[in-house]
Parts: structure tokens; sequence; C-alpha cells
């Protein structure tokens, strides 16, 4: 089924930084219904690094199911600001990221990105840790 509308709510996080990473997504259309959740180990990476890799995972799957306009919630401060580009991206690394992120915004008609504090991003947070406490150290 093809949803046009979708909510990504996306978290990245590493233990230590840089450390062990991973990345939580969660995806919901209109109703609220978990249309997708998943998160994926990103071996050693910064907290950033992982933030912007659930962005632009989160993205690319919502594009897979059909989504024509996205709603991104992320509680990175970073990530969103410089998504809305109000704030530079000035490490070549999270440039790099940046631009695919970027690349990936461009194939909806609609990219809302949203910052919102961890305590509201919950479900997200949970697929970071799960995908973490699968490949403890």
């Amino acid at each position: 089924m093809n949803h046009t509308h979708l909510t990504i709510y996306t978290d990245g996080g590493s233990r230590g930084n840089p450390g062990p990473a991973a990345t939580g997504i969660v995806i919901k259309d209109d109703d609220g219904t978990v249309i997708a959740n998943y998160g994926e180990f990103l071996g050693i990476q910064t907290n950033n690094f992982a933030e912007y890799s659930a962005v632009i995972s989160g993205l690319k799957k919502a594009k897979t199911l059909g989504a024509t306009r996205v709603d991104c919630i992320v509680d990175s401060k970073l990530v969103a600001e410089q998504l809305n580009r109000k704030w530079k991206v000035r490490h070549p690394a999270i440039q790099k990221l940046f631009l695919e992120a970027w690349n990936a915004m461009q194939k909806f008609e609609k990219v809302n990105i949203s910052h919102i504090l961890r305590e509201g991003n919950k479900e997200a947070d949970r697929e970071v840790n799960n995908i973490l406490d699968q490949h403890a150290f």
C-alpha cells in the first residue's frame, strides 16, 4: 500500500564518541500506525554520523513506501538546523552526509525537518539501543 504522507522518526547514537554506533528509524502513516521500524549497526562512528545516517535511511525507506511528502522528526539539533539551512556544515565527513541527505530530500514534493527532544522520540531511541545491545563489545 502506498502512503503519500509519512512521518519519519529517526535517532542515531554511539556509545562513546566515536564508539559503537547505530541508527533507529520508525515510520508512521497519518493514523499513527507504524509502517516500518528498524535500525542498523554502523560500526565505530561518531554520534553525528549516526544521526545523519538515520535520516538518510529513513528518507530512502519512505521513498520506497511511495511517500511524496514526509515529516522528519529528529532529536539531533545539529542535523535539524543544518538540513533546514540555518547552521553551516563545516566538518568534511558531515558535509558528505549532509549532501547525501539533501539529495534524498529532493526526491520528495515536500520535506519538513523538525527537532524534538529525546523524550519525544522514545521509539526510535529504543531501536538504536536494541541494535547496540545486540552488538555489545
